[in-house]
């Protein structure tokens, strides 16, 4: 799978982790940035990956920060994104079954590395089920 990453200064560590992790699992990753933990601002990344999730360059798309909610809403304003905010592998899961979520926020202040890791696996490995979310997922597309 082809998959987009991108964080602030403040989940730079973890982008490094995942991106790693998601390369030894056999995905094609490009990184948007930021390169290190000098402080930036996150839209200047995370738009980036968005706009590859929504223009088809990629299939998904990760994003971190400290606490990923900014980077959820900056994600979210680009149409045909479906940036979910995760903190638990539950809420990863339901994301991409009920919300055929195409990216992925958290935060690294709030997660435990290992934590990190198996919310984006799970991610990863849950299908959209489809049918009755269909319609709810369809209206998020309006202008």
């Amino acid at each position: 799978m082809k998959i987009a990453i991108g964080s602030d200064h403040a989940g730079f560590r973890y982008k490094e982790k995942i991106k790693q992790h998601l390369g030894e699992l056999g995905h094609e990753v490009t990184d948007f940035g930021a390169d290190s933990e000098a402080p930036v601002d996150y839209p200047l990344f995370v738009r980036p990956v968005a706009l590859a999730v929504a223009g088809g360059e990629v299939e998904r798309g990760v994003v971190l920060g400290g606490s990923g909610n900014g980077e959820a809403m900056a994600a979210n304003r680009v149409k045909g994104v479906r940036c979910a905010l995760c903190w638990n592998t539950e809420s990863a899961r339901l994301a991409r079954q009920h919300n055929d979520a195409n990216m992925l926020s958290f935060g690294q202040r709030l997660l435990p590395e290992e934590v990190a890791l198996e919310i984006v696996r799970v991610w990863l490995d849950t299908p959209f089920e489809g049918g009755r979310h269909l319609r709810r997922i369809q209206l998020l597309d309006v202008e």
